[in-house]
C-alpha cells in the first residue's frame, strides 16, 4: 500500500457509520439534511441534476429509489460528507430542496455544470455527482476525497475499464478556468480536457483493492435500466 492509500484508509476510519433516514418523496420538508451532516467544511458537494432525462422520459431527480427518490437518496448521502452542499440544476424546480446553482452557460450539459459549481464554490475541493448514479457508496467518497486532500492534481476521477467518470470525480476550483475556455469555444466534453490539467487517476486495481466495485458507476438513463436496477437493489420494493 503507498503513502496515498494509507492516508485515504487512515481517513475513513475517521467515519462514523451513516445511516440515511427514511423520508416522504412527496413532502419536501422531508429532503431537510439537518441535523446529521458531516463536519468535513474543506469541501462543497455538488448534485448535478440539471439533465434533460431525454431517455428516461421523466426527470430523473424525482424517480423513486429506496424509501425516497433519487434525489433525496444523493442529498441525504452528501450530506453525510460535508455540510456544504449544493444542487446544480434549475433554481424553480429544486429550491425547495436546498440550495441551488443555475448553469451559467445554459443547455452545455455537464461540463455547463461544473463550470457553474466552481464558478459558485467558496472551497479548493469540489466533489461532483450526477443524480443518477445511486450505486456511489458514502465510503468510495470519503476515499477519494482523502485522495485529494493527498495530491495536488486538478482533477481527482475514476477510471473504470479505461472510461473515466468524470461525474463523479474532485476537481479543485482552477479547473474552472479550463471549463470556461471550453465553454467559450463551443466544446462541451469534459474528459478531452483532462489532458490540460494535472489528474490523478484512480484505475480499477486500485478501487478493487480498495473494496469497491466498478458497478457503482452505473448510472440510470432508460426506464429499464431504472427498474432493472430497483429490482436488483430493492428486490422488496
Amino acid at each position: 500500500m503507498n503513502r496515498s492509500e494509507y492516508n485515504a484508509f487512515k481517513f475513513i476510519a475517521l467515519f462514523a457509520p451513516c445511516t440515511l433516514r427514511q423520508i416522504d418523496p412527496a413532502i419536501s420538508s422531508d429532503y431537510d439534511v439537518s441535523g446529521f451532516e458531516s463536519t468535513m467544511t474543506d469541501l462543497t458537494a455538488f448534485l448535478l441534476a440539471g439533465g434533460k432525462s431525454t431517455r428516461m422520459g421523466r426527470d430523473k431527480a424525482f424517480l423513486p429509489w429506496a424509501d425516497g427518490t433519487l434525489l433525496s437518496h444523493s442529498l441525504k448521502l452528501l450530506a453525510a460528507l460535508t455540510p456544504n452542499v449544493r444542487i446544480v440544476g434549475d433554481r424553480q424546480k429544486f429550491t425547495s430542496f436546498g440550495r441551488v446553482v443555475e448553469d451559467i452557460y445554459r443547455d452545455r450539459g455537464p461540463l455547463g455544470g461544473i463550470h457553474a459549481a466552481l464558478s459558485s464554490t467558496m472551497t479548493d475541493l469540489n466533489l461532483m455527482l450526477a443524480v443518477d448514479l445511486p450505486l456511489i457508496e458514502l465510503n468510495f467518497l470519503q476515499f477519494i476525497f482523502a485522495l485529494a486532500r493527498d495530491t495536488d492534481a486538478v482533477v481527482i476521477v475514476p477510471r473504470v475499464d479505461g472510461v473515466s467518470q468524470p461525474l463523479c470525480a474532485v476537481y479543485r476550483r482552477d479547473f474552472v478556468q479550463v471549463a470556461e475556455q471550453a465553454l467559450q469555444a463551443g466544446r462541451n466534453k469534459i474528459d478531452a480536457l483532462f489532458s490540460k490539467v494535472k489528474v490523478r487517476m484512480i484505475e480499477n486495481d486500485e478501487l478493487t483493492g480498495a473494496g469497491f466495485s466498478a458497478s457503482m458507476f452505473c448510472n440510470l438513463n432508460t426506464p429499464e435500466e431504472w427498474q432493472e436496477e430497483q429490482r436488483r437493489s430493492h428486490p422488496a420494493t
